[in-house]
């Protein structure tokens, strides 16, 4: 009876995967810096308070609608307001952990200067992505949290609705989705994103998936620049699906950006 493996094999496939490494030029994995796993805990840690809060406020619900006695009622509420005083507590702390390491209070700061980004979704995108800069680009950045485009085609016969790849990173891409939403009322830019696809016909759904797409690309347009969010930046070069050159214009000559562009 022949052995379920043979050593041979896997030196065959090591040795292709070296290869492979050395001619892709791949970039060494960095481990995140102390301050984004501290800040990952924090953030885990609230969401996971915030979920239970959720539950207890149905379970009280489900309670009343079954006419469960008071006493009882009276405990889960009393535990609702011990996590709201926790969860109070814990986004105190990561105000506190992002305003004392300069790093992520600089990142942090930037983000929020986008319309649809508050203090929660922008501590939540860097404890779970850390420095968007290690990205070489927008897409890539889009591509690692899973808001890239996907298309569902198959020769003639099937041609579905454009929706989000959802290839990549959870939480990071949950966290946007909020954002996405407000960003559609009250970030102009994602404003004209909106209604040039609405007038194309997508459905709702795919322009909240491009919403978040578009917000990606803001973020590391305005962390890899260092500068703030200026609506007129952006919309100036809306046609331009990478969305992110413009801000580079404001240090290189406008012909090299258009290089880039096209």
């Amino acid at each position: 009876m022949e052995p379920p493996t043979k050593p041979g094999r896997f030196k065959g496939e090591a040795k292709l995967l070296a290869k492979l490494a050395q001619r892709a030029d791949l970039d060494i994995w960095q481990p995140p810096s102390l301050a984004v796993r501290e800040l990952r805990s924090l953030v885990d840690r609230l969401q996971a308070l915030i979920d239970m809060r959720q539950q207890e406020i149905n379970r009280i619900e489900a309670l009343i609608n079954q006419g469960t006695p008071s006493n009882v009622t009276a405990m889960v509420e009393e535990h609702v307001a011990w996590l709201n005083e926790q969860i109070a507590r814990i986004q105190s702390d990561i105000d506190d952990h992002i305003d004392g390491h300069p790093e992520l209070k600089q990142d942090a700061d930037l983000m929020r200067s986008i319309p649809g980004i508050g203090r929660r979704a922008s501590a939540q995108f860097l404890a779970y992505i850390g420095d968007v800069r290690r990205f070489k680009s927008a897409k890539a950045l889009a591509a690692f949290v899973g808001v890239t485009p996907k298309q569902k085609q198959s020769g003639t016969s099937i041609n579905g609705r454009t929706t989000i790849s959802r290839a990549g990173h959870t939480a990071a891409r949950k966290s946007l989705y909020m954002p996405g939403m407000v960003a559609k009322r009250h970030n102009p830019v994602i404003i004209a994103l909106a209604k040039r696809l609405e007038k194309r016909g997508l459905a709702p759904k795919a322009i909240v998936g491009a919403s978040m797409r578009k917000l990606v690309h803001l973020i590391y347009g305005v962390i890899k620049s260092g500068q703030p969010f200026k609506a007129e930046i952006p919309l100036a070069g809306l046609e331009i699906q990478e969305g992110i050159w413009p801000y580079a214009a404001l240090r290189r000559p406008t012909s090299a950006c258009l290089r880039e562009a096209r």
